[in-house]
């Protein structure tokens, strides 16, 4: 019995070995497409830096951007996703530790996440990944995020990236890049404005028209086209090494750009982000998703894609089900935060929180009695505002008194007034929605351990942390 045991046993591991070899020729002999599903999919995530995402062309913009409007045709491009804050340091940390900022510690500028925070880092290393970074990090501290580091002047590194994709092929490593740019972050003095003539840009309605409003949209839209050349050099690169096809790549552009109204501010300007996604047979080319996702999801993906089981502390939810059109539906609700500290030439606390329907904002300013000012209230753009206000021109001076001094809650009808310019607030009509909102965003607060302006008193205190870290 036991012979016959044994030789059923080799018998058995034979026959195995024979079918593995058989399976592995056919992966071998498979169109692509069908072969790489065998594989592990790899990530590429493409982020801009202070991008309105209106300004992309694929979003119906002026600005001329031909490699993510061709990028956009081969992928589903997504009209309403989100970030949790407009600054660059919370939303990283939201990118990348899938938390929202103050529940991962991260939620003032130039700050960092709590101790033992897990990252994509861990999540996706565990699971057989190489995890890297090109370009601008603004993260901290290292131990929560090990990537693997390159890049000068805040921009990726291209040979770096190269490198990367070569050495991942040959080794049959999946890999998970983020690529992240610092354009179109002041100063504009990248790509060709003269493409870009100031008499010709189209100024938003909530902008006020003059010459340095112009000139600095000149500016700002030739940056924007210099970063989608950077997309096009990452995605040439993908195609050179033949990865292409089994890489879900996201292009995006992080908050508003750092003009009035945009970035530092929760309206959607500052919120809303472009959002586009290929993924060769899994992706339907050319499709477009109204459903409303949030930064926060792309770690659970990323996760799930790569055949692992996202941790229930992650906060977001998978796009799978999105991107692979099953649903069309995501998310109710999206959320906002604002902190001062810790950003240039603000007050010491003006705290904001917002919640966004499908159809409605609401935002609540914490301490409306503060002037708003910020680095951009010292631009020449908004210098020149205030110089034509004072010269007695109404809508400049309309302009600067919303920029600077806000009500304790704003409401807005997003489809009606997408650039949220009527408040609602004391509109008898609309108590019912307000109270509802409320309940929610104070439930939401709760959830997070945001306990409103004492969070924002205790900014300071975690900033003070934050350096003497980073001395260490």
């Amino acid at each position: 019995m036991r012979k016959n045991a044994e030789v059923g046993a080799e018998g058995f591991m034979r026959k195995a070995i024979a079918v593995s070899a058989t399976f592995l020729t056919l992966a071998v002999a498979l169109p692509g497409g069908v072969a790489e599903e065998l594989a592990k999919p790899n990530f590429v995530f493409i982020i801009a830096d202070d991008l309105t995402h209106r300004e992309l062309g694929c979003y119906g913009g002026q600005a001329k951007t031909p490699n993510i409007d061709r990028f956009a045709a081969e992928g589903m491009r997504f009209t309403r996703c989100f970030q949790a804050a407009p600054m660059c340091s919370p939303t990283r940390h939201n990118i990348y530790t899938g938390l929202y900022p103050v529940k991962s510690g991260a939620y003032p500028n130039h700050t960092f996440a709590k101790d033992g925070t897990h990252s994509v880092c861990h999540y996706l290393g565990d699971l057989g990944y190489r995890v890297a970074l090109s370009g601008k990090t603004h993260i901290g501290p290292r131990d929560v995020f090990p990537f693997e580091y390159s890049g000068e002047d805040n921009n990726p590194d291209m040979a770096a990236v190269d490198k990367l994709l070569g050495e991942s092929k040959d080794s049959g490593t999946p890999f998970c890049l983020f690529a992240c740019s610092n354009e179109p972050h002041t100063p504009w003095n990248k790509g060709d404005p003269s493409a870009y003539p100031p008499e010709k840009v189209v100024l938003p309605p909530y902008h006020v028209d003059t010459p340095e409003t112009r000139d600095g949209w000149s500016r700002y839209l030739a940056e924007i086209t210099y970063f989608d050349g950077q997309v096009g050099q990452i995605l040439d690169l993908l195609d050179k090494h033949q990865l292409s096809e089994n890489t879900l790549v996201i292009v995006t552009t992080e908050q508003g750009n750092s003009m009035p109204f945009a970035k530092w501010t929760l309206y959607d300007s500052g919120l809303q982000t472009a959002f586009i996604a290929r993924w060769p047979g899994r992706v339907k080319p050319g499709s477009v998703s109204d459903a409303m996702i949030e930064y926060v999801d792309v770690l659970p993906t990323f996760v799930e894609a790569a055949g692992g089981t996202p941790d229930p502390v992650l906060e977001g939810k998978s796009l799978l089900p999105l991107l692979r059109g099953e649903s069309d539906h995501h998310k109710d609700f999206v959320y906002g935060i604002q902190t001062t500290r810790g950003t240039i030439n603000s007050p010491d606390h003006f705290g904001i929180r917002s919640i966004r329907s499908d159809r409605y904002k609401l935002i609540v300013n914490l301490t409306p009695e503060v002037t708003f000012t910020n680095a951009c209230t010292q631009s020449p753009e908004f210098v020149s505002w205030v110089e034509k206000a004072k010269a007695g021109d109404t809508d400049a001076a309309e302009k600067v008194r919303r920029y600077q001094h806000r009500s304790p809650v704003e409401l807005y009808d997003i489809k009606n007034d997408p650039f949220e310019w009527e408040n609602l607030a004391d509109d008898a009509g609309h108590t019912e929605t307000i109270s509802d909102l409320r309940e929610r965003l104070e439930a939401w607060m709760a959830s997070q351990g945001d306990l409103g302006q004492a969070t924002e008193l205790a900014a300071d205190e975690h900033q003070k942390r934050s350096r003497g870290k980073k001395k260490k």
